[in-house]
């Protein structure tokens, strides 16, 4: 990134025009105590001073991780609130009917409880949902559809994982939040690159200049291949398709 303070003006434009088209007063996101999360926070704040929020929302989380969105609210001076959804995750898994062994199906609840929680709170403010989800996640469609996917706008969607590091020591995240490993929190000791089978710096570089050993070119390739449906709208039916 060549100039980081220039990007980050950008992108802080880019939101105040994004809120005043959509007749909105602010913008709203939730605060995991990542680094993707901290610099949509902090592009967030330089934006609508006034009128941003940052939901907080564990759900059967480790502890670390709130501590860090405590730690990244405070150091910008955010107004947030916590809704702990662990009751209510509770509550929808028991009223399933069918026992499943597949821990994704289950894991997959909770981000999307997150985007039920982030709209509430949204439309009781007149905010927009700033999502906080990178150009890497995107490319192997690492997202919960409808989930963490389910936002109005998407300040660092253009970024790769590197970037968004490089955004956030401009903005003065903590470098204890900018160098712990990546994690969605869907489980006990799940890690980003762990799930996907492959460091972030491999997959930065094969989108940024087609550069990976061949096993993740091609494992890179399937992944994106497979998770099409998921950056896309839904498919519409249309006579012209007959």
């Amino acid at each position: 990134m060549k100039n980081v303070e220039q990007v980050c003006d950008e992108v802080v434009k880019w939101l105040r025009s994004k809120v005043e088209q959509a007749n909105k007063k602010g913008l709203i996101f939730g605060l995991s105590g990542g680094v993707d999360s901290s610099v949509v926070a902090a592009l967030s704040k330089r934006a609508f001073p006034e009128n941003t929020l940052g939901l907080i929302m564990p759900c059967h989380s480790n502890k670390e991780d709130e501590k860090y969105a405590h730690l990244i609210a405070k150091k910008l001076n955010i107004n947030v609130k916590t809704v702990d959804l662990s009751s209510v995750y509770d509550e929808f898994i028991s009223k399933m009917d069918s026992k499943t062994d597949n821990n994704l199906a289950q894991a997959n609840v909770k981000p999307r409880l997150r985007m039920i929680t982030l709209y509430y709170f949204a439309q009781l403010n007149n905010y927009l949902v700033a999502g906080s989800g990178n150009k890497s996640e995107a490319t192997v469609g690492y997202f919960t559809k409808y989930g963490d996917g389910g936002v109005d706008i998407a300040p660092i969607g253009s970024f790769v994982k590197r970037e968004v590091r490089e955004m956030a020591r401009f903005l003065e995240v903590p470098e204890v939040i900018i160098t712990k490993p990546p994690t969605a929190g869907l489980w006990e000791n799940q890690t980003d690159e762990k799930e996907m089978g492959f460091s972030y710096d491999i997959l930065d570089d094969y989108i940024l200049y087609g550069k990976a050993p061949e096993n993740f070119k091609n494992r890179i390739d399937e992944m994106n291949k497979k998770s099409e449906h998921k950056r896309k709208n839904p498919e519409v039916f249309t006579l012209d398709n007959k």
